[in-house]
């Protein structure tokens, strides 16, 4: 069993509203990020032991073999990130600034850098010997992203699901059909032709529901933390989830906090089922897009998902090289990231979403659970952002609202695969559950449903034809178009119209 440490990275979450730090050289900027780096009262609690540090490529120098090169720009972000904690790091990040996992053996020494790791995108995740408090962190991203040689640093905080739980029932699907606020999905199934698509549901790994099996393909495991990972190690070709329950005890070992005591929510395969579980089986329900090929790509755990996790494994699903990873043999066409932070965009998770995106890979991203702005990730410019509704066509209380909303799709009581299991796994079941991270399958569905009749789809088309054929929100809505606009999108998902759209353009050109 690996060592458990004490402290962990930031909990990132709905109540730190700081940001990551770019280096004011050329277009290290990012755009989409917020100037500030405050944080909010209510985000006190929580302390950082991991960094995101991408380096500038040397001007000079003699040619070296790819191995070489990594192993040089490893030590490269451990040096400047050492000297930067020598010489210009900000006060109480030292010793007495921080709780040292050396601390419980009596040594008090400074703080510096104990780990590091290569990661996609060329950058590197470097852990210090003692966590810090997250204003200390953002102000010592600061510092090291204003060293000549960085070009970007930010905090490597964590990122969770946007899942808001309910009881289990076993009741209708009306996301599918209703009439008022469905996502008009029969008509959908109507026009299309349920070709194989393959999707990635980028999240706390799946259960091997028989409602959900026959559609899986191999995933991996990004959990980089084998505390956080609840399976005795990390990163492996195994996708499964093995519960992210955490106790009270567990929960301060994550980031000092008690946010992510809870049970197993089991939320990568309630995800999955809305997205894919297969139809005409005489088994629970059916999925948006019957034919789906899921890749499941494990990044969340007990302790939510590091950014850093999160960014590897949206590179891999896609088919993008990670370090120490075997490269994917189903590179997906759709991810489906029901996942977030309030924090704005950081400029890791905007290079890897650019790169993907300009593959012609569609990102589509839950907007988040926080009744406020939209957060990474789906406030990163190339992702399709997904709000939630109920079953009136309001906003869901919870859902986070804004400009940067592209759509709006069900989200409350929306019943999926799961299992019954509280920490590890028991046997399968249906459960309801309610949050953008329900929503945001039936927009990835939909897309499957769309480049199944249309492959050539780009990741722009796409986002403008789910806008143009989006249904108006109800008269009196809270999300009512208006003079100023809406906060909820262009309206709400009608699959049956985007799909109809599609193969009506698609005649055309014949």
């Amino acid at each position: 069993m690996a060592r458990i440490p004490s402290t962990m990275a930031a909990a990132f979450v709905a109540a730190w509203s700081g940001s990551l730090v770019a280096a004011e050289s050329p277009p290290s900027t990012v755009q989409g990020e917020a100037p500030s780096s405050t944080v909010t009262p209510s985000a006190q609690s929580g302390r950082v032991d991991r960094f995101i540090v991408k380096l500038r490529a040397p001007r000079h120098g003699p040619p070296a073999s790819r191995r070489d090169e990594a192993q040089i720009d490893v030590r490269r972000a451990v040096a400047v990130t050492s000297d930067t904690l020598r010489t210009t790091a900000p006060p109480g990040i030292g010793a007495s600034g921080g709780r040292s996992r050396r601390a419980a053996n009596g040594t008090a020494s400074a703080n510096r850098v104990s780990e590091a790791r290569a990661m996609s995108g060329s950058a590197h995740v470097v852990r210090l010997d003692t966590s810090i408090a997250r204003d200390d962190a953002l102000a010592l991203a600061r510092q090291l992203a204003a060293q000549p040689e960085v070009e970007y640093a930010q905090p490597d905080y964590r990122l969770e699901a946007y899942t808001e739980p309910s009881d289990p029932l076993y009741g209708e699907q009306w996301g599918f059909h209703d009439a008022l606020a469905g996502a008009n999905l029969p008509a959908a199934w109507q026009a299309a032709n349920q070709a194989p698509v393959v999707v990635a549901v980028i999240d706390s790994g799946y259960r091997p529901h028989p409602d959900l099996a026959s559609n899986l393909l191999p995933g991996y495991d990004f959990v980089s933390d084998a505390f956080s990972a609840n399976d005795g190690d990390g990163r492996d070709a195994d996708a499964s989830d093995p519960g992210d329950w955490a106790s009270a005890d567990e929960s301060l070992q994550c980031d000092g906090t008690r946010r992510w005591e809870k049970k197993s929510t089991w939320h990568g395969t309630h995800v999955a089922g809305t997205l894919g579980a297969v139809a005409n089986n005489s088994v629970g329900g059916a999925g948006v897009l019957w034919q789906a090929r899921i890749v499941p790509v494990r990044v969340l755990g007990k302790c939510g998902g590091l950014a850093s996790d999160i960014v590897d494994g949206l590179r891999w699903a896609a088919g993008l090289d990670v370090p120490g990873v075997p490269a994917n043999p189903y590179p997906a066409r759709i991810l489906n990231v029901s996942l977030g932070t309030s924090l704005p965009c950081g400029a890791a998770m905007q290079e890897a979403i650019r790169e993907i995106v300009a593959r012609g890979v569609i990102v589509v991203a839950a907007v988040g659970n926080d009744r406020g702005a939209v957060g990474e990730p789906a406030s990163c410019q190339g992702a399709i952002a997904v709000a939630a509704v109920d079953r009136r066509g309001e906003r869901a209380a919870f859902s986070n609202f804004g400009p940067r909303v592209d759509l709006a799709a069900p989200g409350v009581k929306i019943v999926s695969t799961s299992n019954a299991g509280t920490t590890v796994p028991a046997e399968d079941d249906y459960r309801s559950g309610s949050g953008t991270s329900m929503a945001t399958p039936h927009v990835a569905g939909t897309v499957g449903l769309m480049l199944a009749l249309d492959s050539t789809l780009t990741p722009e088309r796409v986002r403008a034809q789910l806008v143009t054929s989006a249904r108006r929100f109800p008269a009196g809505s809270s999300c009512e178009q208006t003079a100023a606009g809406t906060v909820c999108g262009a309206g709400m998902l009608d699959a049956g119209q985007a799909v109809e759209a599609v193969a009506a353009s698609r005649a055309a050109r014949r």
